[in-house]
């Protein structure tokens, strides 16, 4: 029996942001599909709303992804694929895979001889990247740092030193409600000369991107608490 294919379906990263997240295409294939694979529910049927899925929300198969059922078994989440039915695949922001736990699904998907198929849309790493001036031929995305002040201010010296000797842009994101405490931790644990990008609410209404070196950002107040955020390193 033919199996489906699995598409990898973005997600948009703000509020009010559907009209720069969505192409064509994305649209066309929301309504191709009845069945999706999801890291939260609630956010994808708001999603799909946004989209301009035509398919009654009550018709849709959703398999829920999240945080509670990642150590199940896969078997369910295929059922519909291995039968040949195509299958949409959503984060939670932004795009599947990429610093996401569907990365598991897709791995999953190529085990099974399943195709997938990456959908178009919007990566904060790759926007933040774009923005920042920093080298986007060697870069490093991190994840989160270490909670721990001195394991973090360990870190951010560590990233600062690869950044410099690799000619390397080093990406970092923290829990936003966090944000000021690491921001103030990299401006604690770097030299003046070093450059930093804050890429804050990419594609929202109140994007902010600013590029400078850390003495000028010593300069300067800003408030980035609850606020979806990168933070960019690098030295020339």
């Amino acid at each position: 029996m033919e199996k489906g294919t699995l598409f990898l379906i973005p997600v948009p990263l703000a509020d009010n942001a559907s009209q720069k997240s969505f192409t064509a295409f994305l649209g066309d294939t929301i309504n191709s599909l009845s069945t999706y694979i999801v890291e939260n529910e609630k956010t994808a049927r708001k999603f799909l709303k946004e989209a301009g899925i035509k398919i009654p929300q009550s018709e849709l198969v959703i398999h829920d992804y999240g945080k509670h059922k990642r150590n199940d078994s896969m078997v369910p989440y295929f059922k519909e694929l291995m039968t040949g039915k195509d299958v949409g695949l959503m984060s939670e922001a932004g795009c599947p895979g990429v610093a996401d736990p569907g990365a598991e699904v897709v791995l999953e998907a190529h085990k099974r001889g399943i195709k997938v198929v990456p959908l178009v849309g919007p990566s904060s790493i790759l926007l933040a990247l774009m923005a920042s001036g920093f080298n986007g031929q060697s870069f490093t995305f991190h994840g989160y740092l270490p909670i721990d002040k001195v394991e973090r201010g360990k870190k951010i010296k560590e990233l600062e030193q690869l950044a410099q000797t690799k000619k390397q842009t080093q990406l970092f994101i923290e829990t936003p409600f966090r944000n000021n405490h690491l921001f103030e931790d990299i401006l604690k644990n770097t030299a003046g000369q070093t450059l930093l990008c804050v890429a804050c609410n990419l594609t929202g209404e109140e994007e902010f991107v600013k590029t400078m070196s850390i003495g000028q950002w010593r300069q300067e107040r800003i408030d980035l608490h609850k606020k979806p955020t990168i933070f960019l390193m690098y030295r020339n």
